[in-house]
């Protein structure tokens, strides 16, 4: 594994990465819990909302979770050497079924290259158990790179 960056990240990290959480992560009640440059946490309370039509935990908020810890993991990294990140691919698996609770998410990264990071995401639920893996391939950018039309800015 690569080693960290250097820099400390800001003692109210979590304060921000909650206050500035985006709209999909905020209609399924996404909140971060612990975050360094080697391990990011985060949970969402499971509500009927996000079951699909059997009563079960839509996988979409598996793949949906594992995105999100990966992106900001790896974002936390490329902003200390001045870069940010774009999503090259997610691979989620599902595990075990959940109809209530809290599903607990953990991404750790498997590496952290000056191009390129892949984190590794585990959910659990409220026994402990693993109900969904996932793997999160990002590409590193430098600012002033354009992506969909538009200049990538770091914090945006």
């Amino acid at each position: 594994m690569s080693k960290s960056p250097t820099p400390e990240l800001p003692e109210n990290i979590i304060e921000t990465l909650n206050s500035t959480l985006g709209g999909f992560n905020t209609l399924i009640g996404l909140r971060f819990t612990s975050a360094t440059f080697d391990e990011l946490c985060a949970e969402v309370p499971v509500t009927p909302e996000l079951h699909q039509p059997y009563g079960l935990v839509h996988g979409g908020i598996y793949s949906a979770m594992i995105e999100t810890l990966a992106s900001v993991g790896a974002a936390i990294n490329a902003m200390a050497r001045g870069q940010t990140t774009v999503g090259l691919e997610n691979t989620t698996s599902f595990l075990k079924a959940v109809r209530t609770g809290t599903l607990y998410g953990k991404a750790v990264p498997l590496t952290r290259g000056r191009r390129t990071h892949v984190w590794d995401v585990t959910i659990t639920d409220d026994e402990q158990r693993i109900v969904a893996t996932g793997r999160v391939r990002m590409l590193c950018l430098e600012q002033g790179t354009a992506i969909g039309g538009e200049v990538v800015a770091l914090g945006k």
